[in-house]
C-alpha cells in the first residue's frame, strides 16, 4: 500500500479541519482567497472521497490508528463500503451548496466558509470513526458549525428556529453523553468492534442497564435523524434556514440513520446474544410514525421550503422502519434510497430560493387561500390573451424542468433513481414467505407518500409556472444553477448506472449484516 492509501482514510477530516483553520487566519476582507481555499479543499475532499469508495470496494475494511495505538485503547478511524459511500455523498452534496453560496450567502455574515469546512469535517469525522466517545466529539464539531450555519443571515424566523435547533441539539447530545456512559460502565469500552465482542457476554444481572444504556443512545441518534415526534424541530429549522446551509444539512439527519444503523448491526446484530436485535420494532413502529407525518406534512405545506424540510422526514422514516425491518437486500435499497434522496432534497433546497426569487413574499401562502375561499374570476372565463399563451422566458424554462426533475425524485417516479429505490424497497420487503404486517403496512404507506409527493409539488409547480404569468422573471446566473444540475446529472448517473451501484451496496448490506470483517479489522493487533 503506497503512502498515500495508507494516509487516504484520515484525509476526509484533516482537509477540511486545515481549510476550516487556515482561513480563520485571514479577515473578512480577504474574501476571494478564503473562496479560493474554501473550493480548492472541498474539491479535493471530493478526490479523496473518490479515492477512499474505490479503495472500499475492494471488500478489506482499512483502520487508521491515530498515534499508532491499538484498538481498543488508541482513536480508529474505519473506512468500509458504508462509511466511504457516505463520505462521498457528504463531499459532493457540500461542494454543490458550496459554489451556490458563492453567488451572495458566503459574502451575507462572516466566517462563512471556516463553518462550512469545519461541518464538513465534523460529518466526515462522524461516518469514520470507530470509537462510541469519538462520535459525541464529531457529531459536537458539525453540530457547533450547524449552530452558526442554522442563523446564517438575518430575520426573526431563523434566529427562532436557529435558537430551537440549539436547544434541542444541546439536549440530545446531553443523552448522548448519559447513553456511552451507562455502556462505558457495564462493558468497560467504547469502542464499536469491541462492544461488538463484549455485548454477548454481559451478566443477565447487568442486561437491563447495558439495554437502558443503548435506549438513550437511540434516543440521542433519533433526535438528529428526525423521527417521530423527537424531529418536531426539523421543518421550521430548515425551512428558515438559507439555501446552502439548508442543502448541507439535508446530510446531518443521515448521520443519525447512519449511527442507528452502524450501532444496531454491529453491537446488537444476530451475535449480540440476549440482546439480538435489540429496538428494531420500535425502529419499525417511529420509521412509520414518521412516513405518515411526513407525509401529512407534505399536504399541508404552503411554502416550497416546508414542502423540501418534510420530505426529509418522509426519507428518514422509510430509512428507519427499513433498518428495524432487518435483512440485506432492505437494508441494501434502503441505502440506494438513502443516497438518491440526499442528493434530491439537496438539489430541491437550492432551487427554492431561485424559483422563489420572481414571486412575492407570501405567495404561496395567498394562492392556498384564495383556491380555499374561492376567489379569483367568478366566472371562471380564461381571459383572451391567455387562450392564445405567453411566451415563456429561457430562465423560468430551465427551472421549470429543473423543479420537474425534483418533484419525480421526490415522488420516486420514473425515469430518475427515486423510482428505482422505491421499487427495490417494495421488492425486498414483498420477498419473504409470507409478508409480515409491518411490510404491508410500510409497503402502503411508501405508496402513499410517492402519492402525496406527487400532489404537493404538482400543485405547487402548477401555482408557481403555470397560474403566474404575472410574476417577473427571475435572475438567475450560471453559479447558482450549475449546481443543482450537478446534482441532478448525479441523480441521472445513478439511473444510468444503477446496477453497479446497486451492487455496490448490497455487497455494503451484507458486510453490515455479517460484521465480523469489520470486527478482526478493528482489532487485530
Amino acid at each position: 500500500m503506497s503512502f498515500w492509501q495508507a494516509h487516504l482514510v484520515v484525509l476526509p477530516v484533516v482537509l477540511p479541519l486545515a481549510a476550516g483553520a487556515l482561513m480563520l487566519l485571514f479577515d473578512e476582507g480577504r474574501y476571494a482567497l478564503k473562496a479560493a481555499i474554501s473550493v480548492a479543499a472541498t474539491l479535493a475532499l471530493v478526490a479523496a472521497a473518490i479515492a477512499l469508495a474505490r479503495l472500499a470496494d475492494a471488500g478489506a475494511v482499512h483502520v487508521y490508528r491515530l498515534g499508532d495505538w491499538p484498538a481498543p485503547f488508541g482513536i480508529v478511524l474505519v473506512a468500509d463500503r458504508l462509511s466511504a459511500v457516505l463520505v462521498l455523498l457528504a463531499s459532493a452534496l457540500g461542494f454543490a451548496a458550496l459554489v451556490f453560496s458563492l453567488a451572495r450567502w458566503s459574502r451575507a455574515g462572516p466566517r462563512f466558509h471556516a463553518l462550512f469546512q469545519f461541518l464538513l469535517m465534523g460529518v466526515n469525522g462522524a461516518f469514520l470513526t470507530g470509537d462510541l466517545f469519538n462520535l459525541f466529539v464529531f457529531f459536537e464539531v458539525f453540530l457547533a458549525a450547524s449552530y452558526g450555519l442554522a442563523l446564517y443571515g438575518s430575520g426573526a424566523a431563523r434566529v427562532r428556529a436557529g435558537l430551537h435547533y440549539i436547544a434541542v441539539n444541546l439536549t440530545a447530545s446531553l443523552l448522548f453523553l448519559i447513553g456511552a456512559s451507562l455502556l462505558y460502565g457495564i462493558t468497560g469500552t467504547l469502542n464499536m468492534a469491541d462492544l461488538a465482542v463484549r455485548v454477548p457476554a454481559v451478566a443477565a444481572g447487568d442486561r437491563m442497564l447495558l439495554e437502558a444504556g443503548a435506549a438513550i443512545l437511540g434516543i440521542a441518534f433519533l433526535v438528529k435523524a428526525g423521527m417521530w415526534p423527537l424531529g418536531f424541530w426539523l421543518p421550521g429549522t430548515y425551512a428558515a434556514a438559507s439555501a446552502p446551509a439548508a442543502a448541507v444539512f439535508a446530510i446531518l439527519t443521515k448521520v443519525g440513520v447512519y449511527a442507528v444503523l452502524r450501532v444496531s448491526l454491529l453491537v446488537f446484530g444476530a451475535e449480540a446474544g440476549a440482546s439480538a436485535g435489540f429496538g428494531g420494532d420500535w425502529l419499525v413502529l417511529g420509521g412509520m410514525l414518521t412516513l405518515a407525518f411526513g407525509v401529512i406534512g407534505m399536504l399541508a405545506a404552503q411554502e416550497l421550503s416546508r414542502l423540501a424540510a418534510v420530505s426529509l422526514l418522509v426519507s428518514s422514516g422509510t430509512l428507519l422502519a427499513a433498518i428495524g425491518t432487518g435483512g440485506v437486500a432492505v437494508t441494501g435499497a434502503a441505502l440506494y434510497y438513502l443516497v438518491v434522496s440526499t442528493l434530491g432534497v439537496g438539489a430541491f433546497f437550492l432551487l427554492i430560493e431561485l424559483v422563489e426569487r420572481g414571486r412575492a413574499p407570501g405567495a404561496n401562502v395567498l394562492a392556498v387561500t384564495a383556491e380555499a375561499f374561492g376567489l379569483g374570476d367568478a366566472d371562471g372565463e380564461i381571459p383572451a390573451e391567455e387562450v392564445v399563451g405567453i411566451a415563456i422566458p429561457a430562465a423560468v424554462g430551465v427551472l421549470g424542468v429543473t423543479f420537474a426533475c425534483c418533484a419525480l425524485l421526490l415522488a420516486g417516479l420514473p425515469p430518475l433513481p427515486g423510482f428505482i429505490a422505491k421499487f427495490a424497497l417494495l421488492a425486498a420487503l414483498l420477498d419473504p414467505d409470507p409478508i409480515s404486517a409491518a411490510a404491508w403496512s410500510l409497503l402502503v404507506l411508501l405508496t402513499v407518500s410517492g402519492l402525496a409527493a406527487t400532489i404537493a409539488t404538482a400543485r405547487a409547480g402548477v401555482r408557481i409556472f403555470w397560474a403566474s404569468p404575472e410574476r417577473s422573471v427571475p435572475r438567475v446566473a450560471v453559479i447558482e444553477m450549475a449546481p443543482v444540475v450537478l446534482l441532478l446529472a448525479l441523480c441521472a448517473g445513478l439511473t444510468v448506472q444503477a446496477g453497479p451501484a446497486m451492487r455496490y451496496l448490497q455487497d455494503t448490506a451484507q458486510s453490515l449484516h455479517a460484521p465480523r470483517g469489520y470486527i478482526e479489522g478493528v482489532l487485530a493487533r
